[in-house]
């Protein structure tokens, strides 16, 4: 695998050699001071250039970056993501090479920069020929940190969650599976995410980021509630299943209050005996 100067050696070579790029700066984990560097973070790069339509007609360009093993054009109508995508403006390409380095690229003209760059406070910049790029603050997470939830949103988090538990519930009761696990691993369980974030938010005044999908859920939560979470997931069984469900009914029950209590919110006790009743006894009659 080529190592983080080799890599960042080619990035910033290839821009110097080639006059239609004019800047070059870099977005996500690798911007990121609060972050562990490991192997697998990806470089989410951005090549401000002249114009983009001379690397859209031959793109073969990007095989000067290594040996792909994948490519995705996420810009590209394909699957209909680009609808509304204006490759004047700009094109990407997520690149993973055999090596195991991945490059997401993307291209982007000066118009279109001047729109972006201040709004992710993870921005690094990187070279810049026409001094074009604007000042910025040193790179930070703090556009990713935990937002406080409004008494509203944090009412209808409540409520989603133990409302959908109904559909949960009677997809199983059918043997329904594939729609109970979506309600359940896609709706619930969202909302069990939004109620978790929060906690964490509370717990470190709103200052820190829990990651996508709560992948810092680890580092930022006592251990006996992460190790509910993890028992929060499922296989298949429906003995499993149950499990996995009633403990996210206990967790959600355990952070829920205390969110309430410390934002000075009113946590509905009602919808969680009310329920916590209903998915007990579809479970035992199968309604």
């Amino acid at each position: 695998m080529r190592s983080e100067q080799e890599m960042f050696d080619l990035i910033l070579g290839i821009a110097k050699a080639d006059d239609r790029v004019r800047a070059v700066y870099m977005n996500g984990s690798r911007a990121n001071p609060n972050i562990r560097k490991d192997i697998y973070q990806d470089y989410d790069i951005v090549y401000v250039v002249a114009e983009t339509r001379s690397f859209l007609n031959n793109k073969d360009w990007i095989s000067v970056f290594g040996e792909l093993a994948i490519v995705q054009e996420p810009d590209s109508n394909d699957f209909g993501w680009g609808m509304n995508a204006n490759f004047d403006r700009s094109y990407g390409w997520l690149m993973l090479f055999k090596d195991g380095n991945r490059i997401d690229l993307h291209i982007q003209t000066k118009e279109a920069m001047i729109e972006d760059y201040l709004k992710d406070s993870l921005t690094v910049p990187l070279l810049d020929k026409d001094n074009c790029l604007p000042q910025i603050p040193a790179s930070n997470d703090s556009d990713y940190h935990v937002k406080m939830p409004t008494e509203a949103r944090y009412k209808s988090c409540c409520n989603e969650f133990w409302w959908c538990l109904n559909n949960v519930a009677k997809g199983i009761a059918r043997d329904q599976l594939p729609y109970a696990m979506w309600m359940y691993n896609v709706v619930v369980h969202d909302m069990l995410g939004k109620m978790i974030d929060w906690y964490i938010g509370i717990n470190t005044d709103f200052s820190v980021s829990v990651g996508m999908s709560g992948k810092y859920y680890k580092k930022y939560l006592p251990g006996e509630i992460y190790e509910m979470y993890t028992q929060t997931y499922s296989d298949s069984d429906y003995n499993n299943f149950w499990a996995a469900i009633f403990m996210a009914c206990k967790l959600f029950s355990t952070i829920a209050p205390l969110v309430a209590k410390n934002l000075g919110f009113t946590y509905n006790l009602a919808e969680d005996a009310n329920m916590t009743e209903y998915i007990n006894r579809v479970k035992a009659a199968g309604l």
